[in-house]
């Protein structure tokens, strides 16, 4: 249990009333175990980062039933307590005349940790150390600057600083460094233009844990979203939209090249693949398509795949075989046009953590580069289709197709050939198996959660089964 921790005289773990706190943070959308309730909750560990306006970093942990345990970020803020006790989202607690809010609930607060992070510093406490980092071009905000929250996130807290910053602070906390922080600190030393350049981050390190706490990135006020440009542009200006993606090709394979170029950094040198990896991939979505296909509804979204699951597992085997060799590398490991931005530029690559859901160690392995060129083709499925479904307009009725070939024809002309398997037939073969792999995650998630979705992975799936 971490020492004590009072601002302006408060024991802070007094404020916080157990049950309150179980009952809120399950609430978040950054809570990750929604599945699964907290038997018990408390504060291993904090720090007074200002006295006024008042904030305290904490690191709180939440226990199971089944002895697992999770560990969250959660800044917290305490002001005066009001005279009307009306509900309020982000208060977690009031005690002896306070009450204590999540700090990143005002974004205004988010000039606090700025502020640490520009001073470079280090905080002990009893277990541990906080330490805040800047890049040499990062210029601090002023004190009075405009704050304001980056959309809706899933897993994260981002807030737009002076229209020039944006703070990503993480919430759950796994050991090791974060794959964001690690990738854009290697992308920028690599002088990768096409990413949004690092100015800072902040992390804890202690007898029990080591972990990237948030980032600091530029924010590009004239960039457009790669998804909300799909959405609008694929039935106005299809034309020019393949030319944007023929470009997208060449920036995702030289993000690839640049990921592969030191062979001195252990955590990026390109690696020989090994045969027990892509056996281990192909058991691991046979066994998917075994558990979804016996409990396909019956559905007619559903009947092109309907009792074909022993020949999806043949193909899978079949192209397994096939598609073996080239490089292990870095990759993005979340790859899709929803993480990606078009300015006046060109493309930048955004979001570099990988998948939240997965483990920490498992979103920092090496893969074959085409598993993330797999999920953008995947993406352009889904942006073709979301035309139709969200916006009511029919797509051009070749565009995925013609979307899939102008990004494979510019990302195959600049790749790095020694990262890929050697011929056409083994690119396309190895391929295939991570667009499968994708669609049969994608199938699983759309029947759970939008059946209306449904018919794109099973699209997928039937374009799979019927190719050569």
């Amino acid at each position: 249990m971490a020492e004590p921790v009072r601002l302006q005289g408060v024991d802070i773990a007094r404020l916080l009333d157990a049950e309150r706190l179980r009952e809120w943070i399950q609430l978040q959308r950054w809570y990750a175990s929604k599945a699964r309730s907290v038997s018990s909750i408390e504060i291993v560990e904090s720090v007074v980062l200002e006295e006024d306006p008042p904030l305290v970093l904490s690191l709180v942990q939440t226990r199971f039933a089944t002895g697992t345990h999770e560990l969250y970020q959660l800044p917290l803020a305490l002001r005066a307590a009001t005279e009307e006790e009306r509900e309020e989202p982000d208060r977690i607690g009031r005690v002896d005349g306070w009450d204590l809010y999540d700090a990143l609930a005002n974004p205004a607060q988010a000039l606090v940790l700025l502020r640490r992070i520009c001073g470079t510093e280090e905080i002990d406490t009893p277990d541990g150390c906080f330490s805040f980092h800047c890049t040499s071009e990062f210029v601090p905000a002023a004190d009075d600057a405009e704050t304001r929250p980056m959309g809706v996130e899933q897993s994260n807290s981002s807030i737009v600083v002076d229209n020039r910053l944006v703070l990503k602070a993480f919430r759950k906390l796994e050991p090791g460094v974060n794959p964001e922080l690690e990738m854009l600190r290697f992308l920028t030393l690599h002088s990768f233009p096409h990413i949004a350049p690092l100015q800072g981050w902040y992390a804890y390190d202690g007898h029990a844990l080591a972990a990237t706490l948030g980032v600091v990135q530029t924010f590009l006020p004239g960039a457009v979203g790669g998804w909300e440009l799909a959405l609008e542009q694929i039935p106005a200006d299809p034309e020019g939209f393949l030319e944007r993606l023929a470009a997208l090709g060449q920036v995702t394979a030289e993000m690839h090249n640049v990921l592969a170029s030191d062979s001195g950094d252990p955590a990026f040198a390109p690696e020989e693949p090994s045969t027990e990896a892509l056996s281990l991939l192909t058991a691991t979505v046979d066994e998917d398509i075994e558990r979804i296909f016996v409990r396909l509804p019956d559905d007619e979204r559903v009947a092109p795949i309907a009792g074909r699951g022993q020949d999806v597992r043949e193909r899978l085997a079949a192209r397994a075989q096939l598609g073996s060799g080239g490089r292990s590398i870095r990759t993005h490991g979340d790859y899709h046009l929803g993480q990606t931005l078009s300015t006046p530029g060109g493309w930048v690559i955004i979001d570099f953590e990988g998948e939240p859901a997965r483990p920490l160690p498992e979103r920092r392995q090496k893969r074959s580069p085409l598993r993330d060129v797999a999920s953008m083709l995947r993406s352009f499925a889904y942006a073709t289709s979301a035309v139709e479904i969200l916006r009511g307009q029919r797509p051009p009725e070749d565009f995925e197709e013609r979307a899939r070939t102008r990004f494979l024809e510019r990302y195959l002309q600049t790749i790095d050939p020694s990262l890929l398997p050697a011929g056409e037939a083994a690119i396309a073969s190895m391929l295939s198996v991570f667009e499968l792999e994708k669609a049969i995650y994608e199938l699983r998630y759309e029947l759970n959660n939008r059946p209306d979705w449904v018919a794109i992975p099973v699209a997928g799936i039937v374009r799979l089964l019927e190719e050569a």
